[in-house]
């Protein structure tokens, strides 16, 4: 990834625009648009990386696998705990019995459901399957009880069904709409998706079916539509006890999503963090060989058609690494319509179910059967009945551990540390960042200091410099002469100088105030809550709009760092949240010596967003690894400063670290 970057003068600070290469006028949307088209065709290029071979492929399963429950927020796997199934209630009908249960996935994490039972059970075990439901609001009832037809048919036709309500839409309601709709941007930095729950949920689901004395657990298949369909790929991919998979209208490829802007249609149960730059049809490959009939509607506007023929394309290669001939272990369905549960598509895929799971290939139908009301299928009759220790709804601040280094102790434990954390963070969270990301290009000098500078192929940006002397360094003590680079935050004033950077940084240094790409009046795009297009987008691709924006301000570091005279170290300064950016910038760019943050945040819960950070490590611990570089924080919370001193002082450094008041007179 190249950084985009810039801005403007010390004394007149305009604020970025950022121009798509060729544009007259601002352009920050066709701009990040352009990035995400290009940034698409890059990571869909890692389908090259595929296997040649079966064996290369079963050999590269494990690892992948690995990477796919981490971006789930799922690594290490969480500890399978007590299930405490219960069932509430059992209906009796013609030739099938209900039962309604609950079970714990995690402790508090309420998992409610209908088991469908063919009465008189027959003898021996059964084939089973796990159907995971789409988006339908039944309120109370929860999901589940839109797909009882599901249950029916596979109960009346010899198998065990377990049809489970999503977080969401289920009787012991959750949220899936953290970042679609409700600014939870702190998940981004969690790395918190539901779909992970509903991954999770999904396995447990398995887990609770094979306890069951009906049930074969060599013969095990999952289905569903929609959120189902999504579901599905996520269950089935984790967990290789599923023998056999129909996702239906379930999964769309990169192109679909971020190019297309499809992302707009789904909510964040249908999205992992892609922090290890798949292509996204490799969540699928993962199911295979095992048997996969991959499903849809021919008009489905949500999963088009165009994506699905890519990604049948993908996975009909690789299926062909196994398969006898073609449509032996993977095969595609698609049916007239809109997104929708067409009886056509049941029948597929029960027909799919029954050749794999029961070896009988036979023509299926689905008689009608009468609905049971919804009110019947509860698994908590009424209000009162709800766990009151459920924590669906607090799901999010828990399901993903979060890491907590503890500070080091001596000069040595501070080297593995540092080395061990910023592996770490190259490994899982900026995976693919460049060494050294490349100096920003001069395009445009223009008067009163304002530059045009190119910072990748698709974006320039305006900025205004104010250039000073440089300035001679006698005594040890002395303060460095610097360049400073002044990162403004979305709430800074654009068209004057920003208030808080009085008496930070010496008047007479040279200085490039920026305002990274997103932020700013002519740096920015139209924002709609939902669905947040230009937030969500970029963590299908490995990044944030945070990240992007470290990025921008290496580039201008590193142009600075080049074409200033003597080469001279480069300083950066911002408040808040930005700050922070500037922070993870000094961490990758060793052109950068000096970081000033001005009233930091303490975590990443509240500060900006970086994609599964916390996983790795938070705040203080970023700070605490910039040593030896100097480091100032001006009016930091004591919990943070506080920690921030340990680190630098196990390294050796403690007198490169300064902590001060805001003074009392400070401008805001």
């Amino acid at each position: 990834m190249r950084g985009v970057c810039l801005g403007w003068g010390m004394m007149a600070v305009l604020g970025l625009t950022a121009l798509a290469r060729g544009q007259e006028g601002p352009g920050g949307d066709p701009a990040l648009r352009r990035w995400l088209s290009n940034e698409t065709r890059e990571v869909g290029l890692g389908e090259s990386a595929w296997a040649l071979t079966a064996d290369e492929w079963d050999s590269l399963r494990a690892p992948l696998r690995e990477q796919y429950l981490d971006m789930l927020g799922l690594w290490p796997l969480p500890e399978r705990t007590p299930l405490q199934p219960t069932v509430t209630k059992t209906l009796l009908r013609d030739g099938f019995s209900v039962q309604n249960v609950h079970f714990q996935s995690k402790p508090g994490l309420y998992v409610t459901g209908n088991l469908y039972l063919p009465d008189p059970l027959p003898a021996g075990k059964l084939p089973a399957v796990l159907y995971v439901c789409g988006h339908s609001g039944r309120g109370r009832d929860g999901n589940k009880t839109a797909f009882q037809h599901h249950g029916m048919w596979f109960a009346t036709h010899g198998y065990v069904c377990l049809i489970i309500d999503t977080l969401q839409l289920g009787e012991v309601a959750g949220l899936h709409h953290g970042t679609y709709q409700h600014n939870r941007w702190w998940w981004h930095s969690a790395g918190y998706t539901p779909a992970g729950v509903e991954c999770w949920n999904g396995v447990r689901a398995i887990d609770y079916l094979v306890s069951r004395a009906e049930v074969d657990p060599e013969r095990i298949g999952v289905t569903g539509i929609s959120g189902g369909g999504a579901a599905t790929f996520w269950i089935a991919a984790a967990d290789e006890r599923v023998k056999c998979s129909v996702p239906v209208s379930g999964m769309s490829d990169l192109q679909s999503y971020v190019t297309d802007q499809v992302v707009n249609g789904h909510c964040d149960c249908m999205f992992l963090y892609n922090n290890y730059r798949w292509e996204w049809t490799t969540i699928a490959a993962l199911v295979a060989p095992r048997p996969m009939l991959f499903e849809n509607s021919g008009h489905d506007t949500i999963f088009p058609m165009p994506a699905n023929e890519r990604i049948r394309g993908r996975l009909e290669r690789l299926y062909n690494l196994y398969q006898k001939k073609p449509g032996d272990l993977f095969d595609i369905g698609v049916t007239p319509g809109g997104h929708e549960d067409h009886l056509e598509l049941r029948l597929m895929a029960y027909r799919w179910l029954n050749r794999h799971l029961k070896n009988d290939n036979a023509a299926v139908q689905e008689p009608v059967l009468e609905p049971i009301p919804g009110k019947d299928l509860r698994v908590f009759p009424e209000d009162r009945d709800l766990p009151a220790d459920s924590r669906n709804g607090t799901i999010d601040e828990s399901f993903v551990p979060v890491a907590a280094p503890a500070p080091p102790a001596t000069a040595a434990e501070y080297d593995e540390a540092s080395n061990r954390l910023l592996a770490a963070l190259r490994e899982r969270v900026f995976r693919d960042w460049a060494d050294e990301i490349p100096a920003a290009t001069l395009r445009e000098q223009r008067s009163k200091g304002q530059v045009l500078l190119q910072t990748d192929a698709d974006t320039v940006v305006l900025g205004r410099m104010n250039r000073g002397e440089p300035r001679k360094v006698d005594a040890p003590g002395d303060q460095p002469d610097r360049i400073w680079v002044v990162i403004l935050g979305p709430d800074d004033p654009e068209g004057e100088f920003p208030a808080w950077v009085k008496g930070q940084i010496p008047a007479e240094a040279t200085t490039i105030a920026i305002t990274p790409r997103g932020w700013g009046t002519f740096a920015g795009y139209e924002k709609k809550n939902p669905p947040n297009y230009f937030e969500r987008s970029p963590v299908l691709l490995g990044r944030t709009l945070d990240m992007l924006r470290v990025g921008d301000i290496q580039a201008v570091a590193r142009w600075l760092h080049e074409n200033e005279s003597g080469e001279r170290l480069v300083g950066v300064i911002g408040r808040g949240e930005a700050g922070v950016l500037g922070a993870y910038a000094a961490l990758f760019d060793t052109c950068i010596a000096d970081v000033k943050l001005i009233e930091p945040p303490t975590s990443h819960r509240t500060g900006p967003a970086v994609l599964g950070v916390l996983k790795v490590l938070d705040i203080p611990e970023a700070l605490g690894l910039l040593s030896p570089r100097r480091l100032t924080l001006v009016g930091a919370p004591e919990k943070l400063s506080a920690r921030v001193q340990a680190w630098y002082q196990a390294s050796g450094q403690a007198g490169r670290l300064q902590v001060l008041p805001v003074a009392a007179d400070a401008p805001r």
